[in-house]
């Protein structure tokens, strides 16, 4: 892990404490939220506060986490708003947390320039020891404040404000005025400048969590499922009527299609197809020939194609499926047919635009985990666990790839891969038929296991 730690593929962006003034009010929220400090003095923190170093020092890193669901956090600077979220839990938690920090930005900015804001994304469901307490989890709610308590204190002089403004006694009322200037040393002026953080809640009905081995809820769709690609059979008795797994690979098409969560690469508009699947392709060939230890530093296209040639014999079905894929998208071949039984069908789709692009994007990664820039893009937590088990000579490949061609322009490779162009005109409104009527009946996917 070292290599990616040093090329700021792991723990990259992370803020960094190292001032006396930065730690003492780490030190005070984290007492706040949980009876803990830390004797660090230079650490770094990721977007919830949550810090490596300190983890380590507590011998606990859900320190901040208990559980894994109600994830609390520290925000000692807006800085933090870039950071990436560590041992996510929940798919959903670093969204919560930047729509917050982005909605109350001016606020954030003057609480964290005297203090730090300590807070927590709450829901009903305190722990998750079953699978079906995951259901439960249907809204999540932001609280927060500084460890003084200004915002309380705040809402509190601004009650007393209005009193001292509408009641017939108010401007006599000497116990009043005196309490009004106490708390007015603590916040400020908040009749000038209000100090109030917008109460958040948000939805969360489609998510991935890493509890269970890893599972994705979609429950807010036409035809809701549960994916469990590492399998099912450890779930239980579940709320829903359909349950997946990598090995459901039909029904799982059937559950992208029915839902119009993915198109195929080469349908996508405002892309270079064949780009993207050459590059599938060289992946899949690195993972095929880098047991053999050669020294695959700098390699070329042509260096690509030499090796190719020489491993013929050995390649998966999935780098000659994709090779007559772009056969046909650049000179015309024959059209591959590749069914969802093909090992390389999951790799020709990408998720189509929708709310849930990104989940669903995160789910093809582990469904085509031989593309690793796919994998470190959409699912790092999967990234990390499976390059510690690679050869070096694919580690050191895959991160030479990635500071090399993702590093430099993160944002316009995200766009060149999984980008959405406008569409030209909204598309005609599909007719019912009764295909679509049997399917609104009976479910889409056949005779697939209740639960």
């Amino acid at each position: 892990m070292q290599r990616l730690i040093k090329r700021g593929l792991m723990f990259g962006n992370l803020f960094h404490v190292d001032s006396p003034a930065l730690v003492d009010r780490y030190n005070r929220a984290l007492q706040h939220l949980t009876g803990k400090r830390t004797t660090e003095t230079d650490f770094h923190i990721d977007i919830s506060g949550y810090s490596p170093e300190v983890g380590d020092e507590l011998g606990d890193h859900l320190y901040l986490n208990h559980a894994g669901v109600n994830r609390q956090f520290i925000l000692l600077s807006m800085e933090q708003r870039t950071a990436p979220l560590l041992n996510a839990k929940f798919s959903t938690s670093r969204g919560i947390l930047q729509q917050f920090i982005a909605e109350n930005e001016a606020q954030l900015f003057a609480l964290t320039a005297r203090d730090a804001v300590a807070g927590e994304l709450v829901n009903s469901v305190f722990d998750v020891s079953e699978p079906r307490r995951l259901f439960d989890l249907r809204r999540v709610k932001v609280e927060a404040d500084t460890t003084a308590g200004t915002v309380r204190d705040a809402e509190k002089l601004g009650q007393m404000v209005e009193r001292f403004r509408t009641e017939k006694d108010g401007w006599y009322d000497d116990v009043l005025i005196a309490q009004m200037i106490e708390l007015a040393g603590k916040t400020g002026d908040v009749v000038r400048n209000p100090v109030k953080l917008r109460q958040m809640s948000f939805d969360q009905r489609n998510f991935w969590t890493a509890h269970f081995g890893g599972l994705y809820l979609f429950q807010d769709l036409d035809h809701p499922a549960v994916v469990a690609p590492s399998g099912k059979d450890h779930l239980g008795d579940l709320p829903i009527k359909y349950v997946f797994d990598a090995d459901d690979r039909n029904q799982l098409a059937k559950f992208f299609e029915y839902n119009g969560l993915t198109e195929t690469i080469v349908e996508a508009r405002g892309i270079n197809s064949a780009a993207i699947l050459r590059q599938k392709m060289d992946f899949i060939l690195i993972d095929a020939v880098a047991d053999e230890g050669g020294d695959l530093t700098g390699a070329t296209r042509a260096d690509m194609r030499r090796l190719a040639r020489e491993h013929a014999g050995k390649l998966p079905e999935e780098f000659h499926a994709l090779g007559a894929l772009v056969n046909w998208a650049e000179n015309g071949g024959n059209w591959p047919r590749i069914t969802s039984d093909h090992p390389a069908y999951f790799y020709t789709l990408r998720a189509s635009d929708t709310k849930d692009a990104e989940l669903v994007n995160m789910l093809l990664a582990e469904l085509a985990p031989k593309d690793a820039r796919q994998m470190f893009i959409c699912h790092k937590e999967l990234f990390y666990k499976t390059y510690a088990r690679w050869p070096e000579a694919k580690k050191a490949y895959v991160a030479d790839f990635l500071v090399a061609e993702y590093q430099v322009d993160k944002a316009g490779a995200r766009a060149a891969l999984f980008g959405h162009d406008a569409p030209m005109e909204p598309p005609a409104p599909r007719k019912p038929d009764p295909v679509s009527d049997l399917i609104a009946r009976v479910g889409p996917w056949g005779a697939v296991r209740e639960r």
